[in-house]
This record gives structure tokens, sequence and C-alpha cells, in this order.
């Protein structure tokens, strides 16, 4: 399946000043199914160790940090004559080994020829758990569930991806039933690679939400062997307290609609866990529309969301029929199904995304997304009817901005807003 990310692959390989890749993301985002896609397109060979409960890898690593001794180790050990150059070296479930993680500084400044990769379901957690990071010895990317865009490709639907490329939106709006009837398949399945495979091989969908149901289940198992043992119901309530708190005309998180008399103290670290797992998105409120936008942010008002919509309709039992078939989809569960499809588009693109709300929550922004010196506040509606009061009051307050609202209407672009439809967020900057 293709994924975006294998172009920011490409350009790391053939950066000057390239150091060892750390690819992160949650678990089954599709880190090892990229890095092997990558190592076998662009390289002439592919050197892969899994680290996960690898002893012959612990012993070659143990000893020192000799990269030439290394190398010579692990071309014994998998039958692969390592050059530099031509040949991809991948570590993966890296967060299992911190002796390897470690061996980065020494590959970045000894052996600078040499192409490697690491991966880890878990990193994120163990980078901020006191395991030894190679600060400014490596390169980073992220890796997200599959996008839209992404799924249509993966299900056959190519020219709709290359329909919405071209920002065409008379061309866009002339196949507003396809990619609408698109749309509400990925609300079911989701971006997940193992449910999208699922689905573009037969359409099963009792089979897509059992994989859902299984990844989930797989997470929740992470809580309990990764976490500290004290943490473990706490981050359990924030988990499962998200669907009903995207559902809430207000979707500030609300520490007390878990737990009567919960504080946020309590739950600080429960969330950073989540966090660090790549499991949820954090969504803080600004104050204000300035530049930038992190310097308004507060810290202690914001909104979260699960990192996948698929995974989100599997927690909830949404029924599949009033996902694909029902007319209800787009405005059901007070649009937290919408809000959280438009997010999970952004969060790809690596730009600062927070929220608005007034302080007598008279007036929302749903989003807001900073991109260069550019700040667009986003409103996302779930259906035609669309009522952007919201929206207008806060561009008559910030009249040097430009709204943008998703919705199910077709394109129009007016003074103060531009509409777009909800399927063509991936498109927005264009």
């Amino acid at each position: 399946m293709k994924r975006d990310i294998m172009s920011q692959l490409i350009a790391w390989k053939g950066k000057k000043d390239r150091k060892p890749l750390i690819l992160n993301g949650a678990r089954q985002v599709g880190k090892t199914y990229i890095l092997r896609e990558f190592g076998q397109e662009q390289y002439e060979k592919m050197a892969y160790v899994n680290c996960d409960r690898n002893e012959m890898v612990e012993r070659i690593f143990a000893q020192d940090y000799n990269i030439e001794r290394i190398l010579l180790s692990l071309s014994a050990l998998l039958h692969v004559n390592i050059e530099p150059e031509n040949t991809l070296i991948v570590f993966d479930e890296v967060q299992e080994s911190p002796a390897v993680l470690n061996s980065l500084k020494y590959f970045c400044e000894d052996a600078p020829q040499y192409h490697v990769a690491v991966a880890g379901s878990l990193l994120g957690i163990s980078l901020h758990s006191g395991t030894s990071f190679p600060v400014g010895k490596v390169d980073m990317l992220k890796i997200y569930p599959m996008t839209f865009c992404e799924f249509l490709d993966a299900i056959g639907e190519s020219t709709l991806t290359d329909v919405l490329a071209t920002a065409d939106f008379s061309l866009i709006d002339s196949l507003s039933l396809r990619f609408i009837d698109c749309l509400r398949q990925y609300y079911y399945v989701g971006g997940m690679p193992a449910a999208v495979r699922r689905f573009a091989e037969d359409k099963n969908l009792e089979e897509v939400r059992g994989i859902q149901k299984q990844i989930l289940f797989d997470y929740q198992r992470d809580f309990s062997k990764h976490s500290p043992a004290q943490e473990v119901p706490r981050i359990n309530m924030v988990w499962e307290s998200i669907p009903s708190q995207l559902a809430k005309e207000n979707k500030k998180f609300l520490f007390g609609a878990m737990r009567k008399g919960a504080r946020a103290s309590q739950f600080e670290m429960a969330i950073q866990w989540l966090k660090d797992a790549g499991l949820i998105y954090q969504v803080n409120r600004v104050s204000a529309p300035g530049m930038p936008l992190k310097f308004y942010s507060d810290m202690a008002v914001f909104k979260l969301f699960v990192l996948d919509i698929g995974l989100m309709g599997a927690m909830v039992d949404a029924p599949a029929e009033s996902i694909l078939v029902a007319d209800t989809l787009f405005r059901e569960y007070k649009g937290a199904f919408t809000e959280l499809f438009v997010l999970t588009q952004l969060m790809p693109l690596g730009l600062p995304i927070y929220y608005f709300s007034s302080n007598d929550s008279r007036v929302e922004i749903d989003l807001i997304v900073q991109h260069g010196n550019i700040i667009t506040p986003i409103e996302v509606k779930a259906e035609e009817n669309v009522h952007a009061k919201s929206l207008r009051t806060f561009i008559s307050k910030h009249p040097q901005l430009k709204g943008l609202r998703l919705s199910m209407k077709p394109y129009q672009d007016q003074e103060w807003m531009t509409n777009k439809p909800l399927y063509a967020v991936g498109a927005w900057l264009k």
C-alpha cells in the first residue's frame, strides 16, 4: 500500500548530512511495513534486525560500540554483506534494546556512510523513561494511520486521489456522491493498515471490526505491560472516556466526567503516557489567534482525540449500517467523528493545531492551524445544513484572518470564509 511518508524517506536517503533515522509512531500504524518497502525499492540490499527478545543482538551490542565490529557481526548473523550506501540497516522494536538505540550516536559519528533506520512501537515511552537518547545525532520522522487519500489508493480509487490533488473544485464537486460513499467507508474502516488491507481485499466488515477490536485489545494490554502499575487504572479511565467526551457539545476534556472529584494532577501522567505511545492527540485551547499560536496556548484546557476514526468507531461499537447506510451519519455523535476525521488528516502535515473558545463559551472554533505565517480558523460541520455563527463572529473580531469551513456543502469562496467539502480536507493548503 502506498504511503505518503515514502517521499520523506527518499528525501532522507538523499540528504548530504544524513543521520541515522528514528521512525516513530503508534503500534500497528505501518512502521515495519514502510521501512521494508523503502529498503526493497530504494536499496540493493536490506539488513533487517528485530530487537525484541533477540539475545544475539544483545550480545553484539553489549561488548562495545565499535561500529566496524558490530557491522561484521550483523553481516554474519543476517547473511547479508552490509555495504555503505547500497544497504539499508533496519533495527525494529528498538525500544526493547537501549544499547542499539544508543549506538546510533556512534553510527552518526564513526560511520555516517551507512544508512541506518530504526522503528519502535513504544519508542516514545522509552525516550521519556530514562533511555539514553542520542541527542543531535539522529533524524526523526513520525508515521500516522493512513489518511483518506492513502485509503482511496489502497481500495483502488486512486483516480479520486488524483482529482483531489488538482484542487479543481468544479471537478471535485461533480464527483461528490463517489467521494461521500468512500468517506463513509473510511469512517468505518479508518486508517490502521491491517484494517484497510482487509477491507480492500473483500470488503468484509465483520473482519475489519475484528481487526480493530484486536488492536484495541493490544493497546490495553500495553497499558498493563509497559506503564507503571499505579497508572494503569488512570490510563484506562482516560482512554475509555475520550469518545463520550468528544460526543459532548463542548468537547473540552473534563476530568470530573471520568470520576467525581477527579483533578488534573491525578491524571497528568496517564495522559502523557498515552501521548508518548502515540495513541491520543491533545489539542490545546488558545486565548487569541496571535502569531505564533503557541504563545497563546492554555495548557490546562484541551481536547483529547484517539489516533484513528475507525478505532473510535470500534470503541463505541458504532454499527456498520449507521455509518455506511444511514442518512444520519454526518450529524450523529454531535460531530465527534467528523472533527476527529479532520484532525487525523491534518496531523501528518506537522502543523501547530489548536482550538479556540471564548471565556463565556459563546464562540468556539473547532480547530486553528498555523501554516508558516498564516493562521486559519477551521469550523467543522458534519452536514449540509450549516450555520457558521461562531466562525463569522470570530472573523468579525479578527478581520485579518480568513476562515475555512469544512462541511458536506460544495466549494464556495466568500470574502471572509471559504467552504470546502469535508472529503477535500487533505487538499486544503492548495
